[in-house]
């Protein structure tokens, strides 16, 4: 198949993917629903102008970019495209499939002007420092042990905006509206930003399965007492070894673990039993996990909350992805909401291309001439979404402007029709 024809295989997916949200929108909101996920699949960018570029459209580009900007400002798009995404990609999630929520954030040094910049997280000094911009946090599906992933959801937030209430408000919000759902499927996973008492007790009172990683000093009731986790790890027995094989800065590495567990409790709530699961090899100190995943101390039950935890890691190269892919952090927009209905529309385009076109067997000939557009020097990796989001933009810029059909999304897809990436 030559560019030219992949071209045009491509071109017809968009519009057959963006059906899922025709219900929910009229005819000029699909339209431009539509358009921004072709441009920024195209541009590979955010920026309003270079998404106006790649529509072709036979007006001024300051006209396109204003009717983009006005469509952008829609009270509760955010919020409409998540529903309609999540009920669709529901299916991709099982009883136990992994479901991370990721904490991100969108760093705007230079932005003055931008409403509600508030501090965000520094890496480099592992707490909040004088970085400016805004919080978020994704939601990806995966299943143990994979690394092909489904993008759920990106919220995104500011604790100076009139409307934050907290981010363990934010992250529940985002938890609840995928349990809605997928009612009693999947397992949330979370890093050591998890530790929070009021994450677990809301995971707890919802009746949400969840992994955490803990900081350490978080209290747990053991055996009528209450003790650090620290101090509680030390006593684990471990029982179980294993070794673990991933990649690392582009190296296969392997570490030889030990593993153990022991049921506790959170103090104020000590009816409900926990399980502190704790792995050593990975540094001095060892990983603490805690989770309410029924089971014992056998290997089998232990190895199931290690290896989800582990999954995390290897997703979250797909963050790294999806923020690099689409140029996430070049978001330049004076207006609060249409920065939430961006990010938004940013996780639609991450699906499309991860979900709908890195999933399943019906367009795998199609996904490998886009991988073979990426123009990789070496093999494209098992990991190939940077090389997917790169073929199709280079498709879409060279053979033609513009999404197709523009008259707005078609009718949602016959119920009864096998999607690319249903379940068996």
């Amino acid at each position: 198949m030559d560019s030219t024809k992949t071209a045009f295989k491509l071109r017809e997916q968009p519009s057959e993917f963006l059906g899922i949200f025709s219900a929910r929108f009229s005819k000029p909101a699909g339209k431009f629903v539509g358009q921004m996920v072709y441009g920024i699949q195209a541009a590979k960018d955010v920026l309003l102008s270079q998404i106006g570029r790649e529509l072709g459209e036979p007006i001024s580009i300051g006209k396109v970019e204003n009717r983009l900007s006005r469509n952008l400002s829609r009270e509760g798009l955010a919020d409409t495209l998540h529903d309609a995404l999540l009920e669709h990609a529901a299916r991709h999630i099982r009883k136990d499939t992994l479901v991370i929520l990721d904490p991100s954030d969108i760093q705007k040094e230079y932005a003055e002007c931008m409403p509600y910049l508030a501090k965000v997280w520094d890496g480099s000094k592992g707490k909040v420092g004088n970085n400016l911009g805004y919080s978020g946090c994704m939601a990806i599906a995966c299943e143990s042990g994979a690394r092909r992933m489904t993008p759920l959801a990106f919220r995104l937030w500011s604790s100076k905006a009139p409307d934050f209430l907290s981010e363990n408000h934010e992250v529940e919000t985002l938890s609840d509206k995928i349990e809605e759902k997928a009612p009693g499927r999947g397992i949330r996973v979370y890093d050591r930003g998890g530790d929070r008492i009021g994450l677990f007790r809301h995971f707890q009172e919802k009746g949400q399965r969840f992994i955490v990683r803990l900081v350490g000093n978080r209290h747990l009731a053991w055996h009528g007492r209450k003790l650090p986790a620290a101090k509680l790890a030390r006593k684990c027995r471990i029982l179980w070894q294993a070794r673990l094989s991933f990649k690392s800065h582009g190296r296969e590495t392997a570490v030889d673990i030990g593993f153990g567990g022991m049921e506790v409790r959170l103090p104020d709530r000590p009816g409900e039993v926990l399980r502190l699961v704790v792995v050593r090899g990975f540094g001095r100190a060892p990983m603490m996990l805690l989770t309410n995943l029924a089971g014992g101390n056998g290997r089998e039950d232990l190895w199931r909350v290690v290896e989800g935890y582990v999954t995390r890691w290897r997703v979250e190269e797909a963050i790294r992805c999806i923020k690099q892919s689409y140029r996430l952090e070049n978001m330049r927009l004076l207006d609060y909401g249409r920065l939430k209905n961006m990010a938004a529309l940013v996780a639609v385009a991450a699906h499309f291309a991860a979900a709908w076109m890195g999933m399943g067997e019906r367009l795998a000939i199609l996904r490998g001439h886009i991988l073979d557009m990426a123009q990789r020097i070496h093999e494209v990796p098992e990991f190939f979404y940077y090389a997917l989001a790169d073929g199709i933009g280079r498709l879409l810029q060279r053979h033609g402007k513009g999404w197709g059909r523009t008259s707005g999304i078609p009718p949602p897809p016959d119920p009864q029709l096998r999607l690319p990436f249903d379940f068996a």
